[in-house]
């Protein structure tokens, strides 16, 4: 299996096609699979390449909660795209990987052709009781997991309301993604939600340093991802070069609820962000 060693661990990663690289990061409930839909569409134009964070099998799993951050998730993709010789590349990102593309392009703008940051936004809210409850879940959820296993939170998480969308739609892909869910590392999930999701930055806190960053992004969010709106909006109204695009009747899976509509809409805003056209009038 394909790993190279990323700031003290080993990193799992799988890429396809040829081309100007384009980068998938996936939600906290998915991995490097997560993304198939889009390997195999996009490695006809691009050098795609998925990974899995650390805490999600095949990657390593530290078992020190230090070992888990935001900043530590950024350094990881980056080390990764070092360690493939990638200078730039275009970033896609779903949930804990949109939020992570929106960090990459305020830190590190010469890195960044373009982002996309899809199911973005959960926990970046104005109203402060609203933040501490996405902090407390969030928490829960990590006691939860070391408490009673991965079988029983990943059915608890598969069944959320912003999934279910998907069950509807594509009932054979959402056990799908149920299933692999269950392969995942309670461990390294749990340290992934509190040390990650639970101290994840509020967009809401970076009004200024947003405003500034003037990479390439499309914003893209289902409209029954409630969690997710707020953020999403707020996104797109204060990123100088970002676009929003909102799928009807879309949970939080988009990539996977309609791999079509989003792997069409990818495609329109990479080639309009390549040939200098993604511009607000």
């Amino acid at each position: 299996m394909p790993t190279v060693p990323v700031n003290g661990v080993e990193i799992y990663y799988e890429e396809a096609g040829s081309g100007t690289p384009l980068i998938f990061l996936h939600e906290f409930s998915g991995d490097y699979r997560s993304w198939e839909p889009q390997m195999r569409f996009f490695a006809r134009r691009y050098r795609v390449v998925t990974m899995s964070y650390r805490g999600y099998p095949p990657s390593d799993i530290p078992a020190d909660p230090a070992a888990y951050s935001q900043d530590i998730l950024i350094d990881d993709i980056l080390g990764l795209c070092d360690a493939l010789d990638i200078k730039k590349a275009h970033f896609c990102g779903l949930s804990i990987g949109g939020n992570s593309v929106v960090f990459l392009g305020l830190k590190h703008p010469e890195r960044c052709l373009s982002l996309v940051a899809a199911a973005a936004g959960h926990g970046s809210v104005s109203d402060p009781a609203e933040r501490a409850e996405f902090e407390d879940d969030f928490t829960s959820r990590a006691d939860r997991l070391l408490a009673v296993g991965m079988a029983v939170v990943a059915e608890e998480q598969a069944s959320k309301p912003n999934r279910i969308p998907m069950k509807i739609k594509d009932p054979r892909g959402w056990a799908e993604f149920r299933d692999q869910l269950l392969e995942h590392s309670a461990e390294g999930s749990a340290h992934t939600a509190r040390g990650l999701n639970a101290k994840r930055p509020n967009f809401f806190d970076m009004k200024t340093d947003l405003g500034r960053m003037m990479v390439p992004t499309l914003i893209i969010v289902g409209d029954q991802d409630q969690h997710c709106i707020e953020g999403s909006l707020f996104l797109k109204q204060i990123l100088p070069c970002a676009g929003l695009h909102m799928f009807p009747m879309g949970g939080h899976l988009v990539n996977m609820e309609d791999p079509d509509l989003f792997n069409r809409t990818v495609l329109d805003f990479l080639t309009a962000a390549e040939s200098g056209k993604w511009i607000k009038p």
